[in-house]
């Protein structure tokens, strides 16, 4: 047998010392306390996720904003203008500006709106920054700002189309405008039918992005309008913009799966 099987032999042929009763015991309660610890670790977490204990006005009201949700306005203005601009040198800072105006009004008519909705179907009942739920049993009011913003943001969409003189503009924006009146307001309701991310790709993909992007067309006297083409530059941004967009709205989905469940209300991740 070589040195180092002989030197390994007791090892290998002498019983292991069997564990010390003391440390299993003291293994065996340190379990129960790290579950514990665990346990109300998920809880904590759970409770911040959603929303629980108390909070106050200010914070639901600053939820109810949901103040993020606006870069869907700033985002496809944004790309559809800049590609014009890397097109044919055009930027219109009023008309700009304008657009921004009129498309943060049609953002708060979705929101306000897709609350009142909510709060029809009860999808809303335990939702605390509900803009109907802060404002109390004024349902009315809630549906009346959001026709307002609506109006007024129409103002400005039409005033643009003024400007450019590009009847695609128009066409475009105002279906991007029925998509988002189809998901979420009766008799369509599609959203419940699991056709809320692609109506969201194509409201703020290829219809808003390009929308905006004609916008930039130019009408003068002299020569009347001078419209934009489509570009491959144009499709391939909208598309992108239009999948970033259903990426938020796919992800937003998930701490509501358990109550959307309840109402039969289908999206992507279940």
């Amino acid at each position: 047998m070589p040195l180092a099987g002989i030197a390994l032999a007791p090892l290998l042929v002498s019983p292991l010392a069997p564990p010390s009763p003391r440390g299993s015991a003291a293994a065996v309660s340190a379990e129960p306390a790290r579950r514990r610890r665990a346990l109300r670790r998920v809880r904590c977490s759970a409770a911040a996720a959603s929303g629980g204990g108390e909070l106050s006005r200010a914070t639901l009201l600053w939820r109810a904003v949901k103040l993020p949700l606006y870069s869907v306005a700033l985002v496809p203005l944004t790309v559809g203008t800049a590609a014009a601009y890397n097109h044919a040198g055009l930027f219109f800072a009023r008309r700009y500006f304008g657009l921004l105006a009129a498309a943060v009004l049609v953002i708060t008519w979705l929101n306000l709106s897709n609350d009142v909705y909510d709060s029809d179907t009860g999808a809303d009942k335990n939702k605390k920054e509900s803009v109907v739920n802060i404002v109390g049993s004024s349902r009315a009011v809630t549906e009346y700002a959001a026709n307002v913003s609506l109006l007024l943001g129409f103002g400005g969409l039409f005033w643009a189309f003024a400007e450019a003189g590009d009847v695609r503009f128009i066409v475009l924006v105002l279906c991007a405008i029925l998509c988002g009146y189809v998901y979420q307001c009766p008799p369509f309701r599609l959203s419940y039918r699991g056709l809320g991310e692609p109506l969201c790709f194509a409201a703020f993909g290829p219809l808003a992005t390009s929308a905006f992007y004609f916008s930039n067309s130019s009408r003068s006297i002299s020569s009347g309008a001078v419209l934009l083409p489509l570009t491959k530059t144009v499709i391939a941004s909208s598309i992108l913009v239009g999948l970033t967009t259903t990426l938020i709205l796919f992800c937003s989905h998930f701490h509501q799966i358990e109550g959307d469940r309840g109402l039969l209300e289908r999206c992507l991740p279940w």
